[in-house]
């Protein structure tokens, strides 16, 4: 079964189709990368799949299920969500946001436990972000402000993670750092993870499935090594590359070309 799939799904805002009638599969228990130009629609399909936005056309199932045909509540139990630049109440403080994200599990019946308390704790240390949750949201820098939505993020514990550029105003050291935690997340415990990444390379090099979109529909779908090439980079994004093995993981490497130093021209002129 997929964790997440969708059927003639046709998106719009207004009169504007943004994704025609577009089929893909989220398989349930890996990590899945949107790839795309600038107004592709990659945010506006992860938005749909977690029932932000209403379908033109077509179908969402989450699980099996007609997404919806699920309570609100139980789709935040299943699946949490992690927007393009979100925002916070001013003076919000980091605890406090990360533990609104323990609010799906909570009823009049059962209020704050020793387990949301847990979630929120783990949520903290997993983005290194102990010794700021009394400072408030508003007083981080931009890179400590997206761990804290991440970190709210986690506190949620579901199956199913969606997160739109996850990496934005990050360096690359927490870049690394944050695709690294969600990497362990899916190893570890599973967690089906679906991100949009505007970072190729680092796109191949986390993702076990690759999703390309152009002219609003799928142009390529599959495994990273099985379909970045200089054809697709080419086709989707309209830019010439070379692509080749990444190094250190043996991934898709693309290496664009485009004005700069060029060092071993000067090397090759140089020793003649």
């Amino acid at each position: 079964m997929n964790a997440i799939e969708t059927k003639n799904l046709s998106i719009s805002y207004g009169e504007t189709l943004i994704i025609n009638e577009l089929n893909v599969n989220i398989p349930i228990g890996e990590i899945t990368v949107f790839i795309g130009a600038n107004g592709c629609g990659k945010s506006t399909l992860l938005r749909s799949l977690a029932r932000l936005l209403k379908p033109k056309t077509g179908a969402i199932l989450l699980e099996g299920k007609e997404i919806a045909k699920h309570s609100t509540k139980e789709i935040a139990r299943k699946m949490a969500i992690l927007p393009q630049s979100p925002t916070a109440p001013e003076g919000l403080t980091v605890m406090q946001l990360v533990k609104q994200g323990r609010y799906p599990h909570q009823s009049w019946l059962r209020q704050w436990s020793e387990q949301d308390e847990k979630k929120v704790n783990e949520a903290l240390q997993a983005t290194r972000l102990e010794h700021l949750k009394e400072r408030t949201v508003d007083s981080l820098s931009g890179g400590q402000r997206q761990r804290a939505w991440i970190a709210m993020t986690l506190a949620q514990d579901t199956e199913i993670i969606l997160l739109d550029e996850p990496t934005t105003y990050l360096d690359m050291t927490h870049q690394i750092e944050i695709l690294d935690l969600l990497f362990e997340l899916n190893e570890a415990k599973k967690r089906t993870v679906v991100m949009v990444l505007h970072d190729l390379n680092l796109a191949c090099r986390y993702a076990h499935n690759i999703v390309a979109i152009k002219d609003q529909k799928i142009y390529a779908e599959g495994k990273p090594e099985h379909v970045i090439n200089c054809s697709l980079v080419k086709n989707v994004f309209n830019l010439d590359c070379e692509v080749t093995m990444d190094p250190l993981f043996g991934t898709p490497l693309c290496i664009p070309y485009g004005k700069g130093r060029c060092i071993l021209e000067k090397a090759v002129a140089i020793n003649g």
